[in-house]
């Protein structure tokens, strides 16, 4: 006689989008425009009729791009404004970047481009004396300090455990709203062929000169094929400050003391060993990503003197080029995909596994998952507003409209009863960057993205005329997407 046990495991969801004022996809914006219209076409249709045509058609050309959105909420505006701007920085010739001592820039250094041109490293030293760097961003008086963990794996652990992780990352993650100063984190898991470097130091450092010429070539011949069929992957998490109006000597003593809350909160929620970067490494980390083929070198250096002496003004490119569709780099060309829709309905905690392994064929590749804080106050309004809102939609509708509105209502109302229970609320995104050797490697790269989305039921949208700035965006160095636009953030969602 046999038996079967259903097991079940855990299973995540409720993440939605903030309804937003206005009528239909109008927005705020477009919706107080349309009531001016509609006021203004009525006192001027009473003189005349004609004169109500003239002054109604400009409002309908002007509204009407408001109305119209794709699937990820953007309006005409908003695609316009994107090709606008990549043709203005062609214009300019600012998608080109050439640095170093033949250059026009000044200093003949290699600085990181773009949006980390104007950012500076600062560092000091946590409780433990360790030393740890901090990206200075001059413009907006920001600071980010970046830290390094291994994770523990999901293989060979209980369910229990994992589910335990997964509620304890939420509470640090709903913490994040009490850290003062916090303008937002990132998490960014970056994967790569293994070169062996490391494995060759270890190995060739602790075989003795008397060792038998039989075992000398078992461990040479696993030094050399081991690499082949292995990858590493290393693990950031980035985290943004505003700066108050002190010295920087100041508040990086303020972040020191910060750190040890940080790192014990991460421990606890499955980050394993986890301990902030230090300038150095900052600067390796980013100097990899731009020419992935001095990776090996790097590691080799490193793995014999113990430091590589990197610098932070070093850390750029020689040259890049920005194209509408990949961003070409040193010894790369890259790709980067923005998050569109997460899964609907509810996941597992190993939805993204697919996405975040290892993948063949592949120079680099790098998961960045952005997360933006809501101060509790905020966070209040926010799902008091989208009750109210789902509440009217489900009274307002009739078939099988009604029954989605009704899924709207109970998501709504459990989002607010954990918000009152004293769960955090987080906006987050994702960018994904895939890195190849050739601009002929790039199609199958294109390819290997598509199979990853459709393991992982999300939907992404390459982020084409602004590849730089999301192959910025996705590196561990504090910049938040959100904050890099010209519009004010409360104008677009009022859009």
């Amino acid at each position: 006689m046999t038996t079967t046990e259903t097991i079940k495991s855990p299973t995540y969801g409720n993440w939605r989008l903030p309804r937003k004022a206005g009528l239909g996809s109008l927005g705020l914006v477009g919706t107080v425009g349309l009531f001016g219209a509609l006021v203004l076409v009525l006192l001027t249709s009473m003189f005349s009729l004609n004169s109500a045509v003239v002054v109604g058609v400009p409002f309908v050309l002007t509204l009407a791009p408001l109305a119209i959105r794709t699937q990820d909420r953007r309006n005409l505006y908003n695609l316009a404004g994107v090709r606008i701007g990549w043709l203005h920085r062609k214009a300019n010739r600012q998608h080109l970047y050439v640095s170093g001592p033949l250059s026009a820039r000044p200093g003949g250094r290699f600085r990181p481009p773009g949006l980390l041109s104007r950012v500076t490293m600062l560092e000091g030293r946590d409780p433990y004396d360790r030393p740890f760097g901090v990206l200075y961003n001059r413009p907006r008086n920001q600071y980010t300090i970046v830290i390094g963990c291994e994770p523990d794996g999901g293989s060979l652990v209980d369910p229990d455990q994992v589910d335990t992780w997964v509620a304890l990352w939420g509470e640090w993650l709903s913490q994040m709203a009490h850290e003062p100063g916090l303008r937002g984190a990132a998490v960014v898991v970056e994967t790569a062929p293994d070169p062996g470097t490391r494995l060759a130091a270890e190995v060739f450092g602790r075989i003795s000169p008397d060792a038998p010429p039989a075992a000398r070539a078992v461990m040479e011949e696993v030094v050399y094929d081991y690499p082949s069929t292995s990858s590493e992957m290393n693990t950031y998490i980035t985290l943004t400050y505003n700066g108050a109006r002190r010295a920087k000597e100041e508040t990086v003593a303020d972040l020191a003391l910060r750190m040890h809350g940080l790192l014990g909160g991460l421990i606890e929620a499955g980050g394993g060993w986890a301990e902030p970067l230090s300038a150095e490494r900052i600067a390796e980390v980013v100097r990899i990503a731009y020419d992935p083929a001095v990776a090996p070198e790097v590691l080799d250096v490193r793995a014999q003197y113990g430091y590589t002496g990197m610098e932070w003004i070093d850390a750029g490119p020689a040259a890049a080029v920005e194209t509408v569709s990949q961003y070409q780099h040193d010894s790369g060309v890259s790709r980067s995909w923005l998050l569109t829709l997460a899964p609907r309905g509810t996941v597992r905690s190993n939805v993204l596994r697919s996405l975040l392994e290892p993948t063949p064929g592949l120079r680099r590749k790098r998961v960045a998952l952005v997360y933006r804080p809501i101060d509790p106050a905020t966070s209040a309004r926010i799902v008091e507003s989208d009750r109210r809102t789902a509440q009217f939609m489900a009274s307002s509708t009739r078939g099988l409209v009604r029954a989605r509105a009704a899924t709207e209502v109970e998501a709504a109302e459990q989002t607010a009863a954990e918000e009152a229970a004293g769960a955090g609320l987080v906006e987050f995104s994702m960018v994904v960057t895939l890195t190849v050797d050739s601009v002929a490697e790039m199609r199958d790269a294109n390819v290997t993205m598509r199979n990853l989305l459709g393991a992982t039921r999300i939907a992404m949208r390459p982020a084409d005329r602004m590849q730089a700035a999301a192959f910025t965006c996705a590196l561990p160095v504090g910049v938040l997407p959100w904050e890099q636009t010209m519009v004010p953030q409360e104008i677009q969602e009022a859009l």
